[in-house]
């Protein structure tokens, strides 16, 4: 889960990464409109700071967000304003209605650590959905694809302050582990450094659609999109 200290600087950090959140809203809508035209309400499970629903908010009459992390729901609070804005477990929540889009991006449901998880979240995604309401996910990276060692780095300048991110991925067992490390230096604050590891399980693609598959979904991936990592999208069968 993200701690405030991430939670702070989280969208300085993708952003200025080349993470575009407009681009990717984007290929989401167009995976909706493909299979419902007229789709008016959205669930972004996962939702963090709130950076795609700023952008979705411009094509669904009513956007909701959920996330497990309050440092990130926090700071998705004070950016949207009027928008409501769950805290749960992506496994487990009830926001009391459905939609016509349940959404899920950034590896989110790469989080569900067991098959038995993953089945979870997509049972509560179908339970979340209206009749032919439609499904986006975007996973972490496949098994076969996952880099063993991957070592990033970069420093940004965002208003008035430098900041360096190095991290290291490594696979273990069944699961990739992240160890990010931070370095941030302004002149009120000065130089303060802190680190975050996380864990995402590596999934075949086989898996993500058994998974699927058993929710009630016919699932579909379209690769290419959202980082390279593709996006699953579908209507859940027998609405």
């Amino acid at each position: 889960m993200y701690g405030s200290d991430f939670a702070r600087i989280y969208d300085d950090v993708y952003t200025l990464r080349g993470k575009d959140y407009g681009r990717e809203t984007a290929d989401v809508v167009d995976l909706i409109r493909e299979l419902a035209p007229n789709a008016a309400s959205l669930l972004d499970v996962g939702c963090g700071t709130g950076g795609h629903l700023v952008y979705l908010a411009d094509h669904f009459d009513e956007v909701e967000g959920l996330e497990l992390s309050p440092d990130m729901l926090a700071v998705a609070k004070e950016r949207l304003p009027g928008t409501t804005l769950h805290h749960g477990d992506m496994r487990a929540f009830d926001t009391g209605r459905r939609y016509d889009a349940v959404i899920s991006l950034f590896g989110t449901i790469s989080h569900a650590y067991t098959e038995r998880d993953l089945r979870a979240v997509f049972d509560c995604f179908a339970a979340h959905l209206n009749p032919g309401g439609v499904l986006v996910a975007e996973p972490w990276w496949f098994e076969e694809d996952f880099i063993d060692g991957y070592i990033s780095a970069d420093v940004i300048e965002p208003e008035g302050q430098t900041m360096a991110r190095v991290s290291h991925s490594k696979r273990e067992g069944d699961s990739s582990r992240m160890e990010v490390h931070y370095l941030t230096s302004d002149a009120k604050s000065g130089t303060r450094h802190f680190s975050e590891t996380y864990r995402h399980r590596l999934y075949t693609r086989d898996q993500y659609e058994a998974a699927l598959r058993h929710s009630g979904f016919s699932p579909r991936h379209r690769p290419g999109i959202a980082q390279g990592r593709g996006l699953f999208f579908a209507v859940r069968d027998g609405s």
